[in-house]
């Protein structure tokens, strides 16, 4: 009666492991999801980035998607925040050193600002006294009312995006060194 239970026991732990099988290796129902050409938009590493297109200083509509090609930081900020103005030198001297490097899916870095402030004057104030001299900076001037930070569920600032050349989301809420230790592992050696 042993050598059955035994036996049992080995074909009942068979048929599970070969659930656990990739479905490419032929076994339906497998634990590991088939790979697909297709990502999903969403907020989540691994998923494409929601498109974002609003106005920068002088008016102009500036689309997230028209930086495709480049390693893009979608940084979230406002003038008025402390701490974002004080993470603002690490977000330059990241700026500075990237901007020109090519990265493994990716050429050249550089920073989409989404400001979340609600006066123009202040918001430009900032941008030159903190030196953010990347060309992209956004607003719709809606304050915490901000239609990016709503597509982002932004609740809190500083927050930050890092998409790849493709438009697909590497990291999130990258601040001081950890910045700049991600962009350095992506880096193309």
């Amino acid at each position: 009666m042993n050598k059955v239970k035994l036996i049992a026991i080995f074909v009942v732990f068979g048929f599970i492991a070969l659930g656990f099988i990739n479905k490419s290796d032929g076994i339906e129902g497998g634990l590991i999801a088939p790979e697909s050409s297709e990502v999903v938009e969403g907020l989540q590493v691994g998923n494409r980035a929601p498109e974002l297109a609003f106005p920068d200083v002088s008016g102009k509509i500036i689309k997230l998607s028209d930086l495709r090609g480049q390693m893009v930081l979608i940084d979230f900020w406002a003038s008025w925040c402390g701490p974002c103005r004080r993470e603002n030198p690490n977000v330059v001297e990241a700026y500075n050193e990237y901007h020109k490097k090519s990265f493994k899916n990716g050429k050249g870095f550089t920073i989409f600002g989404v400001s979340l402030d609600r006066d123009q004057a202040r918001w430009e104030q900032a941008i030159q006294a903190d030196g953010l001299v990347w060309p992209y900076h956004v607003s719709d001037l809606k304050h915490w009312r901000s239609e990016a930070a709503a597509i982002y569920q932004v609740s809190s600032i500083p927050s930050n995006v890092l998409i790849d050349g493709d438009g697909i989301i590497v990291a999130r809420n990258l601040r001081g060194k950890n910045l700049h230790v991600t962009l350095e592992s992506l880096v193309k050696k």
